[in-house]
């Protein structure tokens, strides 16, 4: 990532963050905030958190999308070249994780699994694509959050777990294909406490023992 930058510098990086209106995206945001960045900051269905969260930050600005629309891509790289003239990091961390047993196959509806690969593997791809262009440009930074579960046997769900598996083999893939000027990595968190995670007791306390 670039080096922290001087406020009001019209060179100043972009990043955006999506999901950054939940505990862990919305950390990333604050942290690139303070790091000089200007921030788009996505989330679906968070309009007020999404308002909050701009006028804590220095120079911000919010686009509310669901990610599992693939057209939703274009419309928030648009967003932020429109906004701040250029793109030069990605974050990925939007993502969903329902707690279903494993055991429980037949708890797996197909309209769950299909959600869970739409936001948490296939919108990283469509972002990645319609953001591709302007990385090039800056020689960017994409990363991608990823899970403990992506190369272990746990997670809150089978199809969770898949969808990051999914997207480590992609971060891969794409380091390949867009490298040198783009740099792709993937960040793999265990169980973090945030607002979404706080009820699930039994998944912490098997992560405990």
């Amino acid at each position: 990532m670039a080096d922290t930058a001087r406020r009001g510098d019209p060179g100043e990086p972009v990043a955006i963050v999506t999901g950054a209106t939940g505990g862990i995206g919305r950390a990333i945001a604050a942290r690139l905030d303070a790091r000089g960045y200007r921030i788009v900051a996505h989330g679906s269905g968070t309009e007020d958190a999404g308002a909050a969260l701009v006028t804590e930050l220095g120079d911000a600005r919010y686009v509310d999308a669901d990610l599992a629309a693939p057209e939703s891509a274009a419309r928030i790289a648009a967003f932020a070249e429109e906004s701040f003239g250029r793109i030069d990091v990605l974050v990925n961390n939007a993502g969903i994780g329902i707690p279903v047993p494993h055991r429980d196959l037949s708890a797996v509806s197909p309209e769950f699994f299909s959600r869970m690969i739409d936001v948490n593997l296939a919108a990283p791809w469509y972002l990645t694509q319609a953001c591709a262009p302007a990385l090039a440009r800056t020689r960017g930074t994409i990363v991608n959050m990823s899970s403990m579960a992506a190369s272990t046997v746990s997670g809150s769900s089978i199809p969770y777990a898949v969808s990051k598996a999914g997207l480590e083999h992609l971060t891969r893939l794409l380091a390949v294909a867009l490298g040198p000027e783009v740099r792709v990595n993937a960040i793999a968190p265990g169980l973090v406490d945030t607002e979404r995670t706080l009820g699930w007791t039994e998944i912490r306390d098997h992560v405990i023992a």
